[in-house]
Parts: structure tokens; C-alpha cells; sequence
């Protein structure tokens, strides 16, 4: 085997990542205190097309040295919006009939590889703060709520790692989808 050199991997211009098809993810971080943890997500954000990231409280916006550095440009390539609470965010998203989908550990949670997507619908993946999680005002509005099985002693993931694991499971082909992925 041979390490592909970077030219060899086909990567979208920034423009063509603009004006690509997306995935039918907007990813909503509610109160995220960690500027890696925000650059790491947009990082994964653009490897799987998603739509917009919302950035909401106390997470910190483009342009952040920190954001930078883990982000390695991808604050170029995802659009994202401000709102000064999650559940502004999250009202807006319902007028424009995304379902709302909080990631966490919660009564009557889904586990996340029997959580299906349905074919033309799109949907806002809510993260949470590092310690506190999905604030419960936030998970009141959720449409669902679907948990990363875990099985060690440690009962959270960071929160980039999270959002990795979900977007790579919900972009997968799965029997009880009607469709996965990129909204076809």
C-alpha cells in the first residue's frame, strides 16, 4: 500500500463545497465552552456535507484562533449561524420543519444505530456543553432524542467525538430507513 499524496484525493474547493449537495444535518451546539470542541465540528461538519452548524450561548464564533486551529479551514467551507440561546435556534429550525433531534443520555432515548431517518426530511442534531449536556429546555422541544451506546465506566464522549460517531451512522445505507444520507 501507498499513503495518497493530498492531490490525489479529490477534496472540493471551498466553492464547489458551497455549492454541493448537503446532507439533510444542521448541527446546533448548545452552550459548547471548548473552541477545540467547535473546530473539531467543523471540521467533521464539512466531511460529511452538513448543511449549517448553529452556534448558540456561550459557543464561540468564527473568526478564534483556537476555532483555527482544529477547524484547519473548514469555517470557510460550512455555513453557520449565531443565536444567543439554543431555543431560539431550535424555534426557528421547527418553522422550517427540521426535526429536532437532541444527542443524550435521557428517558426514553433512542439508541443511536435504531434511530432511522426518513427520506426528504431534514434534521438538527443537537450537542450539548461538555458537563451539562443538552439543557432540558432544549430537550422539552426535542422531537427525539437518541444516545451513542456506551460501555466503559465513563458515561459521555467528548462532544467533536459525538457529533464524528453520529453524522458517520445517520450518512449510512440502514435496512429501516426509506433513505440515508445526503437526503435522496
Amino acid at each position: 500500500m501507498r499513503k495518497l499524496l493530498n492531490s490525489e484525493l479529490g477534496r472540493k474547493t471551498v466553492k464547489q463545497y458551497r455549492e454541493s449537495v448537503k446532507s439533510p444535518f444542521v448541527v446546533v451546539l448548545d452552550n459548547v465552552r471548548s473552541n477545540s470542541n467547535v473546530g473539531s465540528v467543523f471540521r467533521t461538519a464539512d466531511a460529511f456535507l452538513v448543511e449549517c452548524i448553529y452556534l448558540c450561548g456561550i459557543t464561540a464564533r468564527p473568526p478564534h484562533r483556537d476555532i483555527n486551529k482544529t477547524a484547519l479551514g473548514a469555517t470557510e467551507s460550512v455555513a453557520w449561524k449565531y443565536f444567543p440561546t439554543t431555543y431560539d435556534a431550535i424555534t426557528e429550525l421547527k418553522k422550517r420543519d427540521y426535526k429536532i433531534v437532541g444527542v443524550e443520555q435521557a428517558e426514553g432515548s433512542v439508541p443511536l444505530r435504531d434511530f432511522a431517518i426518513k427520506k426528504n426530511q431534514r434534521y438538527a442534531l443537537v450537542f450539548g456543553h461538555e458537563v451539562n449536556g443538552v439543557g432540558q429546555e432544549v430537550i422539552d422541544k426535542c422531537d427525539y432524542v437518541i444516545e451513542i451506546p456506551q460501555f466503559g465506566t465513563k458515561h459521555s464522549f467528548n462532544i467533536a467525538v459525538s457529533a464524528g460517531i453520529v453524522l458517520w451512522e445517520l450518512n449510512q445505507p440502514h435496512p429501516k430507513s426509506l433513505s440515508r444520507g445526503r437526503g435522496t
